[in-house]
């Protein structure tokens, strides 16, 4: 049976009612090719995370493949592409401009600029984008699902599906502000050969069209990313089917290397929706990929390799092998036992982040209690049940944070295979429970300076101060000291309430929540106090990257704006790798004396509220002394313009092999 859909060509922003395959060749100027072969020539191995144990990386001839590929999609279409490639640990194995491209980017959406956040800056390097979408395909795919930037774009927006009123927000609400240049916990390139991970990304996770994971045998081994009509956005409306440029080349790029069909997103739900892996595929290629020349042959003809300052050289490097300690995870061999756990290690494979004691006084966590909580947390996740994972019935593969009440990581701990954005992610969700939960967090947002936004290029649209929010939440709330007596713990679920555009979440038409923009000038680039936190920040690794300053620290807050040089001011060594807003943590208590935080991420949000939840509880149990906020403390006795606050939010029947349910009441 056809099924007649709405195709978009992008490049001529022109819509036409068509059949699924058909051709809008006039989109780039080429002709269509009749390529098969791309969307599944990599066997669906039955991998569950163990396929990685057999060494599988990026070799320089696949690095070398991927970008001839790509150019010569490119040159069918009549278009000019950045390219970049990396590892599954975010390594820069090669980026490549072809003459004639864009050398800078607009941040945009769809419909046209909001008046502040990161819309319309118009001076971000190319290989940041290109570099972005790479790394997003690569963190967010495992053994057991691939996910595009297209996939990231249908999971970070307002609604879910986007422009589906009346429905919540995409389950990883606020995901694109991970992974950023500033993160305290993300590796730098030195200037040598790629090394351990997890790196850092220059834009943090991208939503634009042209992002996909490579894969070898069944295990992803990076990433590759395209940009071609400058300008860096979003797909908004995901009821038709487009012709983008960026995509077709990177999936071009991608020959060979593709993700297995059983794992792609497309055959993945989440709440009862299919996701989106891709709108293109091999019959929309103008060019067959097999045909594409050697590298050796547009090399310094078609266009050139680049050297992006804190990312690589103008070089092509092999990827490092995951799992494994060059790259920076692996097998851990000390503290959890029997686990099939994974723990981070540096270059000389030490340990980052072996359990230890917390620094905040007398209260303060044992490293014994932070071991307990991580491996009791871990074991639940070993239980539990994957929600974006194949095959079905597959454990939750998790990331596992655990901090103390001032921020200082206390620990961290991997299950087999989880996704790499989940290690930064789970740190932000850790670190945001413990601030919000404190009595420190207004005082600190006061002393952070305001975001500067750029009208366009290097010219102030307006500040923005940190304090409107605290005003606001307080007014929300109808507490006049929240933020500032640790009267209520916080889970990142109920502080992405507050960060929605509407609240109650997705109830179109209803005023934003207090930590969010209100509609009108909110959009996934210009979200309220998530981004203001390191909005200048990121502005400064952009210029960065330009060549026109020196780095961002390693503390995405306190930064001046550039009219006043970023500045160092007030930075919060609590909040350093920034906050996030969709579900998996909750603050750590002993008695009502809070002392810390622990964050999830990986497998679905729900599993994430439930394992950091359980995970707590459990340890409690087994030591005494801590736990989880008395209830009386909890943000679910809120009941802001009506509508109850959420906790946590826990899957009704969660755990492999067993009819049990509703494992959190009355915890």
């Amino acid at each position: 049976m056809r099924e007649y859909v709405r195709v978009t060509c992008r490049s001529h922003r022109m819509t036409m009612l068509a059949l699924v395959l058909a051709t809008c060749v006039s989109c780039g100027g080429g002709s269509r090719q009749q390529v098969t072969g791309i969307d599944s020539n990599t066997p669906p191995a039955g991998c569950d995370g163990s396929c990685a144990d057999t060494p599988a990386q990026l070799t320089v001839g696949d690095v070398e493949g991927i970008i001839a590929r790509a150019v010569a999609e490119a040159q069918a279409r009549n278009v000019s592409a950045t390219m970049a490639v990396v590892d599954r640990v975010g390594n820069v194995l090669a980026v490549f401009r072809m003459n004639g491209a864009s050398t800078v980017v607009t941040i945009q959406s769809p419909a046209g600029p909001i008046d502040g956040g990161l819309e319309a800056v118009n001076i971000v390097p190319d290989s940041m984008a290109a570099i972005a979408k790479a790394i997003t395909g690569a963190y967010l795919s495992t053994e057991g699902n691939a996910f595009s930037t297209r996939t990231a774009s249908q999971i970070i927006q307002a609604h879910f599906n986007p422009n589906d009123e009346m429905q919540p927000a995409g389950p990883l609400f606020g995901v694109q502000f991970s992974q950023l240049p500033c993160s305290d916990l993300a590796s730098r390139f030195t200037g040598g050969l790629p090394g351990v991970g997890p790196h850092r990304s220059p834009l943090g996770l991208a939503a634009d069209p042209g992002g996909f994971p490579l894969y070898k045998a069944g295990t992803p081994v990076g990433g590759v990313g395209v940009i071609s009509d400058a300008e860096y956005g979003f797909d908004a409306l995901i009821t038709d089917v487009d012709t983008d440029n960026d995509e077709a080349i990177a999936l071009a790029a991608s020959s060979g290397l593709i993700a297995p069909a059983d794992r792609q997103a497309d055959r993945i739900t989440v709440d009862g929706r299919v996701l989106r892996f891709s709108d293109a595929h091999a019959t929309d290629l103008f060019a067959d990929p097999n045909s594409a020349p050697a590298f050796a042959t547009i090399d310094n003809v078609a266009g050139a390799l680049l050297a992006v300052p804190g990312y690589g050289n103008a070089g092509i490097n092999a990827g490092v092998t995951f799992g494994y300690a060059a790259s920076g995870i692996r097998p851990d061999t000390l503290d959890f036992p029997g686990l099939d756990a994974f723990v981070l290690v540096d270059a000389l494979d030490v340990e980052r982040y072996r359990p230890q004691a917390g620094t905040d006084g007398g209260s303060a966590l044992t490293a014994v209690e932070v071991q307990a909580i991580l491996s009791h947390a871990l074991q639940v996740a070993n239980r539990s049940r994957a929600q974006i994972r194949q095959p079905a019935g597959s454990p939750a593969r998790v990331t596992i944070s655990a901090v103390d009440s001032n921020g200082v990581i206390l620990g961290v701990v991997r299950s087999r295979d989880a996704p790499v954005f989940g290690i930064d992610v789970s740190l932000q969700k850790a670190r945001t429970a413990a601030f919000f939960s404190s009595a420190a967090a207004a005082g600190a947002l006061a002393a952070v300076p305001p975001a500067t936004y750029l009208d366009g290029g290097l010219v102030v649209l307006r500040k923005e101060p940190l304090t409107q929010y605290v005003t606001a939440v307080r007014n929300f709330l109808g507490l006049p000291n929240a933020l500032a007596d640790g009267a209520v713990a916080f889970s990142d679920r109920a502080g992405g309430n507050m960060s929605r555009p509407y609240f109650p979440d997705g109830i179109t038409g209803n005023p934003a929540g207090p930590f969010s923009k209100p509609q009108g000038q909110w959009s996934p680039f210009s979200t309220g106090l998530q981004l203001d936190l390191v909005y200048n920040a990121i502005i400064q690794h952009v210029a960065f990257v330009s060549n026109l300053v020196p780095d961002v620290p390693a503390n995405c807050t306190g930064i001046d704006g550039f009219d006043n040089g970023f500045a160092p001011a007030g930075a919060i060594s609590a909040l350093a790798n920034g906050t996030q807003v969709f579900p998996g943590s909750v603050p750590i208590y002993r008695g009502n004396t809070l002392v810390g935080g622990i964050g999830v991420s990986g497998d679905g949000v729900d599993q994430d509220d439930m394992i950091a939840f359980l995970g707590i509880h459990e340890a409690g149990q087994a030591l005494g002394g801590i736990g989880n906020a008395a209830s009386q403390m909890r943000a679910d006795t809120l009941v802001p313009q009506g509508t109850r606050l959420r906790f946590v939010n826990c899957p009704v029947t969660p755990y492999i092999g067993s009819n049990e349910q509703n494992v959190c009441d009355g915890k």
